[in-house]
């Protein structure tokens, strides 16, 4: 009896054992940036919309909503109803729920089980085979009892399985920011998208109406021979040239719309109401740029793969675990009678016991199992890397086309301006006889092209700046709405 102190003492101290490894979140790489300088500078300015200069904060904090910086109701109204009605997210939703029932299932495997029985039949004996053919007896049979079993999880095999279900949960509460994070990136994308699009239509409808203008000028003085047959002809075929790209560009909106409509969770019938315009969204001047330390908590990607390689990490001690003795008490207590109703009277029957079970020989099964966890967890680790890498590839790529961005619309400016000039010289020119035909169509071809580079570089430039909410993770830690929804409330700021 004086034993029996140290024997539960050290029961309880292989009880706390846990085999495999510990799981310490990967630190952020040293060395790691975004350009082989320490800053980066601001972007160049044009005077046009859309051309302001950007300038990048170090470590600025990112909002969650991070698009109304754009200054446009019509698209803080689109995102609002997409975050509400999009079915991805919806899907996003339920799926971190299933894994947050599976971990308090999980949890269920650290408790004592506890089930009962009943049962209860009725009985013909007969005296046959007591040579009296003349006995019989019918009665009921009622047994009843409670058992009890608990797995000792002597070295964490199942402290280590739930770990690794609570890690997977992580990964799809990541999983759904990314998918918020993608969902409202595609938003605003398309809205600009549909912005640069009508901004083409409509500059390539004043191209028409001038070159319409021309071919009239160009018949009249074909009326009174102050031109050519064939001035006419190839000013007609300029003009059928522009107007034939105009279906392009509608079928291009058409669609632009159409997405716009699938990603607030509608069917095409049912198109949104709101447009968008280039000269309505404002250009955020001020743009965060996180430290690199800070990225690695800041993208879901990364997040995610880090909740990846947690849950490999457990599986190696799952593994180990089940190289090594498990050991399971038991107890049960019932009675069987006659009648139902006595079954709680009188003395019933007990028992307790204790299973060991070690593997001795399996083929080597166990071993290579548990290789295989290992190899699984340096997979993880591995894809671990690879998404860090890219997610700072992604950083850079998005940074130095914003800087690329501001100094092709400000070429872009020039040249339109340029091109426009120089076919009002042209024009002018022809009127009085000191050019022909073909090199004012030159000039009116050049300024087309200059007009739609100008349109299109201005909406690149928009598109670049979510790029770059996008790739610094978009604010997540701020928003508040994630708990609303039924999943866990968003911590604050990594």
């Amino acid at each position: 009896m004086r034993l029996r102190p140290f024997v539960l003492a050290g029961a309880l101290a292989l009880a706390s054992c846990t085999v495999g490894p510990n799981f310490f979140a990967p630190k952020a790489p040293a060395g790691a940036g975004y350009a082989p300088g320490k800053t980066v500078k601001p972007t160049v300015a044009t005077d046009v919309a859309g051309g302001a200069a950007q300038r990048f904060v170090a470590d600025k904090d990112i909002p969650g909503q991070w698009w109304t910086l754009f200054h446009s109701a019509p698209l803080d109204q689109l995102i609002t109803e997409a975050l509400k009605s999009n079915p991805t997210l919806d899907a996003a939703k339920a799926t971190l729920r299933q894994a947050q029932e599976n971990v308090a299932a999980q949890k269920g495997i650290l408790f004592p089980s506890l089930t009962g029985n009943l049962s209860t039949t009725r009985q013909k004996i007969s005296g046959a085979s007591q040579n009296n053919s003349h006995f019989s007896s019918i009665f009921n049979f009622s047994s009843g009892s409670l058992n009890i079993s608990y797995a000792l999880d002597l070295f964490g095999g199942a402290r280590r399985e739930l770990e690794s279900v609570e890690a997977q949960a992580r990964y799809q509460r990541f999983q759904l920011e990314a998918a918020y994070l993608t969902l409202t990136s595609n938003v605003v994308g398309a809205a600009v998208q549909e912005a640069s699009l009508r901004a083409q239509i409509a500059a390539t409808q004043d191209i028409i109406r001038a070159e319409r203008e021309q071919l009239t000028v160009l018949r009249r003085q074909l009326n009174l021979g102050g031109t050519s047959r064939a001035a006419v002809l190839a000013q007609e075929a300029t003009l059928s040239a522009t107007e034939a790209t105009l279906p392009s560009l509608d079928k291009q909106l058409a669609q632009q719309r159409i997405l716009l409509t699938a990603l607030a969770g509608r069917f095409p019938s049912q198109e949104v109401t709101q447009t968008f315009d280039l000269s309505k969204l404002h250009l955020p001047q001020v743009l965060p740029l996180s430290l690199p330390s800070r990225l690695v908590a800041q993208r879901p990607d990364i997040q995610a793969a880090q909740a990846q390689l947690h849950s490999a990490s457990a599986q190696v001690g799952v593994a180990t675990a089940a190289m090594l003795p498990q050991i399971s008490l038991s107890a049960s207590y019932g009675n069987s009678v006659t009648d139902i109703g006595k079954l709680l009277d009188g003395p019933g029957i007990w028992s307790l016991g204790a299973d060991l079970v070690q593997p001795i020989f399996k083929g080597g099964e166990l071993l290579h199992k548990k290789r295989a966890a290992v190899a699984a967890y340096q997979a993880a680790a591995a894809q671990y890397r690879s998404v860090v890498i890219a997610a700072f590839q992604n950083v850079a790529d998005t940074l130095r086309a914003l800087q690329s961005d501001a100094v092709a619309l400000a070429a872009q400016v020039t040249a339109e301006r340029s091109a426009r000039d120089n076919l009002a010289i042209a024009r002018i020119q022809y009127r009085d006889g000191a050019i022909n035909y073909a090199t004012l169509l030159n000039a009116e071809t050049t300024y087309q092209l200059a007009h739609i580079n100008r349109v299109t570089a201005q909406a690149t430039r928009f598109a670049d700046t979510a790029a770059l909410f996008q790739a610094l993770g978009g604010g997540w830690w701020n928003r508040t709405d994630v708990a609303a929804d039924g999943a866990q409330a968003a911590p604050k700021r990594p």
